[in-house]
């Protein structure tokens, strides 16, 4: 997967904040089709573990890890007001059924999105 992308690492108010974003993708065996789509949409992206990716821009960070095989959890930081973007790029990239949730600092759920 190419390194680079939509505008680089993420922005530095947003890489003090703990995880506030994290969701599940149903119906995926493996991580790597969904962080493969994102790098196509110019976010940068890693292998982090042997079967798990890190997907980044200047506005999210987070980790795609699978699970038993029927679902990948994601998890990291993302702009709040970037919210409803992050679910439009997990719709382009065929998360058909997903689930994702953000945070406040004080581990309040702010605001839920199903797709």
């Amino acid at each position: 997967m190419r390194e680079g992308g939509e505008g680089g690492d993420l922005a530095g108010e947003w890489t003090a904040l703990s995880n506030n974003v994290c969701g599940i993708l149903h119906g995926h065996r493996n991580a790597g089709p969904v962080a493969e789509c994102f790098d196509r949409l110019g976010w940068r992206t890693r292998s982090s573990s042997w079967e798990g990716y890190e997907v980044g821009t200047t506005w999210c960070e987070v980790e795609l890890e699978p699970t038993d095989g029927k679902a990948v959890l994601l998890n990291g930081a993302v702009d709040p007001s970037r919210f409803d973007d992050l679910a439009a790029v997990l719709t382009r990239c065929g998360a058909v059924r997903y689930t994702l949730e953000l945070y406040d600092e004080d581990d309040n759920l702010r605001r839920e999105s199903h797709g």
